[in-house]
């Protein structure tokens, strides 16, 4: 998904290390009598039009807009949310319907119909936005409308995750008055047909959501309104927290909160921990000199020591990885560990001087200042000391703030470059295919053939998922080869949250997007 921060997995093994002091309690019959849940994150949205983004303004776009499916919480499958029905209408999984749900509108009363449907998917390929979500429609040939409520989705190529694709937030439904055809919406105002309205929005510091009363779809909202805030450290927004001014963190939480967390002297405050599918990873840009040199790239892959990164910087509160397709999912691998094993001088020295490089590499690694946590620039410190110490790279660091970072990327300025990822759905296809092609996530062409034309979609014509690990073990050891993409570790997933407030186990789903509508307070009996 787009790239965010560690979140809760929905669906998976919660561990729940509850620190509170006082009486039992059960859900307030009013829960609008405290004002609104203030959820804490470090991770604001970087545009508020669906059109635009692959990246965490997904969270925000979750609760004030509608998708024809979504996740139902506790599900790891979509499920019809502005549609009423939908399905895949013939064996070869190329042409999937959805009739919408009767009677829908949008926030400010319009009519929500198959024709705004048909605007909002097509206005994503037709507008392209670099780095953008149309590369989460290769698989559809047109968008057609048989009366006001059904819509049918005609595929190119079998594709057994196109579901999935539907119930991103990408794919989220907008007014044709309101977002033009060919352009982004630039008013700053969002009109969507999900659980909240946006009341009011002050870029990159707070997101006001309050009911919206024309909703219909699957959300039992449990509050009234919700207050966002945008945070720029860990540090920061869990002060916030202790000191009662926001209820919730559920982003960016730092290794040194987490352990603060954990222990006695945080007995107001509630830790829910358990296993993540989000991961880290490095970009080599094939355009630039030495990034673009594949003995580097392997080199790099040599050197890199992920179990002093998680020890040392995260303290544990994530793991190693060594493929791109995280622990959990159906297909993971460790094919960076098979195929370099343990970080090692001579091996990296070996595959430089047999690409008859002799002199120390000089290589420039950017990370974003404020988007994945606090630790980031300890590890690219740590990644720096790493690589600097092998005596084989010269390292020198550069970092932006995530709106200028993803812009620099994007025109291919950085020649190796941090990235987070969260998956769009639980599946290893969006571990692999959102960074391959040439219109992808990373907004840097990667071709490879080998992935894109023969082993996607052979996975894709399988429906039962679990029968396509031979052709996900294959692409991994392509990216292996290739060495385009490093992973480094795979996050865990941590939500603090005080000790009035309950749900936040229940309002993640399978991409680790809150949703609000599951928060709640509590009171004593």
């Amino acid at each position: 998904m787009f790239t965010r921060n560690r979140g809760l997995r929905a669906g998976t093994a919660i561990a729940s290390i509850s620190l509170m002091a006082g009486c039992g309690v059960f859900s307030d019959e009013n829960p609008d009598d405290r004002g609104a849940i203030v959820v804490g994150t470090t991770s604001a949205p970087s545009t508020l039009d669906p059109a635009a983004s692959w990246d965490g303004s997904w969270e925000l776009f979750r609760n004030i807009y509608q998708t024809l499916l979504a996740y139902p919480s506790g599900a790891t499958t979509p499920e019809p949310d502005a549609a009423k029905s939908c399905a895949f209408t013939d064996g070869s999984n190329t042409t999937y319907r959805c009739e919408l749900r009767a009677d829908m509108k949008f926030a400010d009363g319009d009519t929500l119909d198959a024709r705004a449907v048909k605007h909002s998917i097509d206005r994503i390929r037709q507008i392209d936005v670099s780095g953008g979500p149309a590369g989460l429609l290769g698989s559809l040939d047109r968008v057609q409308v048989l009366g006001d409520r059904e819509v049918v989705f005609h595929l190119n190529k079998p594709d057994a995750t196109f579901p999935f694709v539907l119930a991103t937030p990408a794919m989220s439904i907008v007014d044709p008055d309101d977002y033009p055809a060919h352009s982004l919406r630039k008013d700053g105002k969002v009109f969507g047909s999900g659980p909240y309205t946006l009341k009011s929005y002050d870029d990159g510091k707070q997101a006001r959501l309050v009911k919206n009363d024309h909703y219909k779809g699957f959300a039992r909202r449990e509050n009234s309104a919700v207050t966002i805030r945008y945070f720029q450290d860990s540090a920061t927004m869990v002060k916030a927290l202790r000191d009662g001014k926001i209820d919730v963190t559920y982003r960016g939480l730092a290794a040194d909160d987490i352990i603060a967390l954990q222990g006695r002297a945080s007995k107001s405050l509630q830790l829910v921990d358990g296993s993540g599918t989000d991961i880290n990873y490095l970009v080599f840009n094939p355009k630039d000199k030495w990034a673009g040199n594949l003995a580097v790239r392997k080199a790099v892959a040599q050197l890199v020591d992920r179990g002093a990164i998680t020890h040392k910087i995260y303290r544990d509160t994530v793991d190693p990885l060594y493929s791109m397709v995280p622990k959990g999912l159906t297909g993971h691998t460790t094919a960076f560990f098979d195929d370099f094993g343990d970080p090692s001088v001579p091996k990296a020295r070996k595959l430089l001087t047999d690409a008859g490089i002799k002199q120390p590499v000089p290589l420039t690694l950017w990370y974003t200042s404020d988007r994945y946590g606090s630790e980031t620039a300890l590890e690219f410190r740590e990644l720096k000391r790493q690589l600097d110490d092998s005596g084989l790279f010269t390292i020198t660091l550069k970092s932006r703030p995530w709106k200028t970072y993803v812009t620099g990327y994007q025109k291919g300025e950085y020649p190796v470059f941090g990235r987070g990822w969260s998956p769009d759905f639980p599946d290893a296809d969006n571990f692999i295919a959102p960074f391959v092609g040439r219109q992808n996530a990373l907004g840097t062409p990667y071709p490879s053939t080998r992935i894109t034309d023969v082993l996607l979609p052979e996975s894709r014509q399988e429906s039962d998922r679990a029968d396509v690990v031979k052709e996900f073990e294959d692409a991994q050891q392509v990216l292996v080869d290739d060495a385009r993409l490093l992973p480094l570790w795979q996050g865990r997933q941590y939500v603090a949250a005080s000790e009035d407030v309950s749900g936040g186990e229940q309002a993640l789903d399978p991409s680790t997007i809150m949703m609000m509508w599951e928060l709640y307070r509590k009171t004593s009996w």
